[in-house]
Parts: structure tokens; C-alpha cells; sequence
């Protein structure tokens, strides 16, 4: 406790407010995905579509290149995080003169190299939660690339191997997802407490835009309502 005895109390509260939120949102997001239209529910049901069609498929090439596309795209996050984690690292290291640097800004709070010491690792450990949500999001695509290659052909004899063949791998597919998507989550997060060096109260208001954005992307957004008017349209 003594170790942590430098820190403003207004610098904890915000410190709770962030991660609070943070482990908050991701609940509610969980939970209301199950009774709610959201783009992770919806696009849950295009990777099982997805998987069905494929199976159906004699020729697989464009399915093995749409899941390449996205891995890229993660690996992409992955190796930027890296690069992220360098630059704080070097930056924990010079701490004291990036505090000399805040203290020529007007708009600053007042704050400790120890204090932005303490900044700079939270951020670190935010960053270091993103590459491992990333890269094991890598890893469940790689397991997704091997059941694609290891598919049944369709036949109307064993339709029922099939479908269960086609939903389980969805369900990885859409782990896979899910993953990708909480290592977006601390990006998004990680630089709402960037504001965190000029005043913890604007990252607390930063913090609370973040949720605001997440949750109107994830449940209010027009790609989602895009998506639930194909829906619609099938089922007619």
C-alpha cells in the first residue's frame, strides 16, 4: 500500500472507472448479444451460413482466401501492438522527460514521475492484454484453416455430419471473432486513457464516449441494420 500511497485520489477513481467500465461493458455486451440483435449475433449466423455453403462447395478456394484476408488482419493488429508496447516501454524509460514535456502544456494536471510512471504501465498492461486477445485470435483461425481442410463433401447421406460439421466450426470461427474483437475493445480503450495524461477527469469523459461509441456500433449501428434487412429479405 505504501508502494501505491503517491496516487491522487481522483487519479484511483479514474483508474476504477476505466477498468469498472470496461469489465461492465463487455459483460452487458455478452449478455444482451443473446437476446438482442447485434452484429456479434448476426454475424454468427452468416459464419454458420457461411460454413454450411462451404461445404456444399467443390471448389474452396475463395472460402480459404476470405479467411487468409482475415487473419491478415489480425496479424496486422498483433504486429502493431508490438510496436506500441516498444514505444511506451521507451517512454516508461524517459519518463521524467516526458513529464517536462506535459509541464510546458497549459492544459495539463499537475502530476509525478511516479505518477506517469504508473500511467505508462497500466497502458503497457492494456496493450499487453490486446497482443495476447490478437494472437490468440491467430491461433483460433489457424484451428479454423485446418477443419476447412479437413471438410466432409456435401452429400444428401450424411447431411446431418454436415450441418453438425458446418455449426462447430462456425463456433470456432466465431471465437475466433470474438477475440479479434476484445483486442479492438483495449485499443479503444487504451487511448481513452491516453487523455489520462492531460486530466483524469477527461478520461473519465473520454472513457464514458468510448462506451457510448462501442455500444451504439455493436447494437445501433446502420451495417447492423444493413445486415438484418438481408435477413429480412430471405426470409420473404
Amino acid at each position: 500500500m505504501e508502494m501505491l500511497a503517491f496516487i491522487q485520489l481522483v487519479d484511483a477513481l479514474a483508474l476504477v472507472w476505466l477498468l469498472g467500465c470496461w469489465f461492465a461493458y463487455t459483460r452487458f455486451a455478452k449478455r444482451k448479444a443473446k437476446t438482442t440483435d447485434c452484429l456479434a449475433s448476426v454475424l454468427h449466423r452468416y459464419r454458420v451460413d457461411w460454413m454450411e455453403h462451404f461445404l456444399r462447395r467443390e471448389q474452396r478456394v475463395a472460402d480459404a482466401a476470405l479467411l487468409a484476408n482475415i487473419e491478415r488482419n489480425v496479424s496486422f493488429f498483433a504486429s502493431t501492438t508490438l510496436l506500441v508496447l516498444a514505444g511506451l516501454v521507451t517512454a516508461l524509460a524517459a519518463a521524467d522527460k516526458v513529464q517536462l514535456t506535459l509541464e510546458l502544456l497549459p492544459f495539463t494536471s499537475p502530476s509525478t514521475t511516479q505518477e506517469l510512471e504508473l500511467k505508462f504501465v497500466i497502458l503497457i498492461g492494456i496493450f499487453i492484454y490486446a497482443f495476447f486477445t490478437f494472437t490468440w485470435s491467430l491461433r483460433q483461425f489457424g484451428f479454423v484453416s485446418v477443419l476447412l481442410g479437413a471438410a466432409p463433401q456435401y452429400s444428401e447421406d450424411n447431411e446431418d455430419v454436415s450441418k453438425r460439421y458446418a455449426k462447430y466450426t462456425a463456433k470456432v470461427l466465431d471465437q475466433a471473432g470474438h477475440s479479434f474483437n476484445y483486442g479492438l475493445r483495449s485499443y479503444y480503450f487504451a487511448l481513452a486513457s491516453m487523455a489520462w495524461f492531460i486530466d483524469a477527469r477527461l478520461m473519465v469523459l473520454s472513457v464514458s464516449v468510448v462506451i457510448f461509441v462501442l455500444y451504439i456500433r455493436e447494437f445501433r449501428s446502420s451495417s447492423l441494420s444493413a445486415m438484418l434487412s438481408i435477413d429480412e429479405d430471405e426470409k420473404i
